[in-house]
């Protein structure tokens, strides 16, 4: 026997996904102003995980060219005499007989004034470290210049030196023009000519901020007692740990605790992930714009609800069921809210590759942001039109259509 109760007509999901995009396509400037600020929202959010990500993928390419196997052992003050230990001289060749070793170098402080000229007064002079340096530290530190050439053996013994790139600009002299006379520095009442310039050494600043002249040269014209101060190791990575670990004792073997062994390559990540922390931060600022979007979302559906009552009370009247009058309201709401994510992720990604080329980072979205940020815009779209799609359920077709 046939159940004599019409049969209620069936959407299928396109039928009413094209019933979801018609409030949007008769209203567009409303549509595209709520979604605006899902856009914005979701913006905010792609851009605060690709930038950070972008910075660490920079980080990355920065630390293998410059090497994760440096390791920096450096001479402690004491607290009692103000003074540094003596290291022997030979610290560094000590250090390279360490099995994993690959090559070792050292410096020292000579407590040396360096000033541009001889002019300016000795109580003026730059604030920079005059540092004494073995011929193959520069090699060893992956140093490159943009000037000039580097201490060799040939000229460690000679009043020559080379500037770190903050030095450099502190003294005035970023420069070597060819076919000019060298420029010349006033240290310890003597002039040192500038033979090179460096480029930036992020695996240690001190570098950065000092002017380096020859182990020999330093003992001879500006009383150094030839005790390093910081001795420089490159190491198998496999066994960095294992060399950090004996690298005192090796290179002060009376007193160990004088010594202080660290990899600059942490310092340089922990400071990258101390900025990428503080990008973090702008999350709430775009979870909050992704809020207001919400609102505005939900209030454009209600809104929308008022105005088509009368559309509402036809479709009842034709057959439309409650749940397809749900549906169709919640589709034009998570649409709406797609569409709005779409521009967003779009927007992020577009703000993220312009900031990465101005840093000249590669740029880099990580596909979980674009796929968190759509999905985060759908849930808005779902949370914002649920009670005016069961608002617009609720309306009789007699209601409905009596509706101005």
């Amino acid at each position: 026997m046939s159940d004599p109760r019409p049969r209620r007509p069936r959407l299928d999901p396109l039928d009413v996904l094209a019933l979801g995009v018609v409030g949007l396509r008769s209203r567009p400037l409303r549509a595209a102003l709520s979604a605006l600020g899902i856009a914005i929202g979701i913006a905010t959010m792609v851009v605060v995980v690709g930038i950070p990500a972008s910075s660490q993928q920079a980080l990355d390419r920065e630390l293998s060219a410059l090497g994760t196997n440096l390791l920096r052992a450096q001479a402690t003050m004491d607290e009692r005499t103000n003074a540094l230990p003596p290291v022997p001289e030979q610290a560094d060749a000590m250090v390279e007989r360490i099995g994993p070793v690959t090559q070792a170098s050292a410096a020292a402080t000579t407590h040396a004034q360096v000033r541009r000229t001889d002019k300016i007064p000795p109580e003026q002079s730059s604030g920079l470290t005059v540092l004494a340096v073995r011929p193959d530290l520069l090699r060893l530190l992956d140093a490159e210049l943009v000037a000039g050439t580097p201490i060799t053996r040939e000229n460690e013994g000679l009043p020559v030196t080379v500037l770190g790139a903050t030095a450099a600009s502190r003294l005035g002299i970023t420069s070597l023009p060819p076919g000019q006379p060298a420029p010349k520095v006033w240290i310890n009442n003597r002039w040192f000519t500038v033979v090179g310039i460096l480029a930036a050494t992020p695996l240690d600043p001190e570098v950065e901020r000092s002017v380096l002249v020859g182990w020999e040269a330093a003992r001879t014209w500006l009383g150094f007692d030839g005790h390093p101060t910081v001795i420089y190791a490159r190491a198998v990575e496999e066994h960095l740990e294992s060399v950090r670990d004996v690298l005192p004792a090796t290179v002060y073997p009376e007193n160990p605790a004088r010594i202080k062994a660290s990899r600059p390559s942490d310092a340089l990540a922990a400071k990258r992930i101390a900025e990428t922390t503080f990008s973090g931060l702008f999350l709430g600022p775009a979870a909050v714009a992704l809020l207001v979007g919400g609102v505005g979302v939900a209030n454009t559906m209600v809104i929308s609800v008022l105005e088509r009552k009368r559309e509402v009370g036809l479709r009842r009247a034709l057959g439309a069921t409650k749940g397809q009058i749900r549906t169709q309201f919640l589709t034009e709401s998570v649409v709406l809210c797609l569409f709005g994510g779409l521009t967003g992720v779009l927007l992020g990604v577009l703000g993220t590759a312009v900031y990465s080329a101005i840093k000249s980072w590669p740029a880099v979205v990580p596909l979980d942001a674009t796929l968190g940020g759509l999905g985060s815009s759908m849930a808005i779209g779902a949370l914002a039109g649920l009670y005016p799609a069961i608002r617009a359920a609720r309306l009789t077709p007699t209601e409905a259509l009596a509706a101005p």
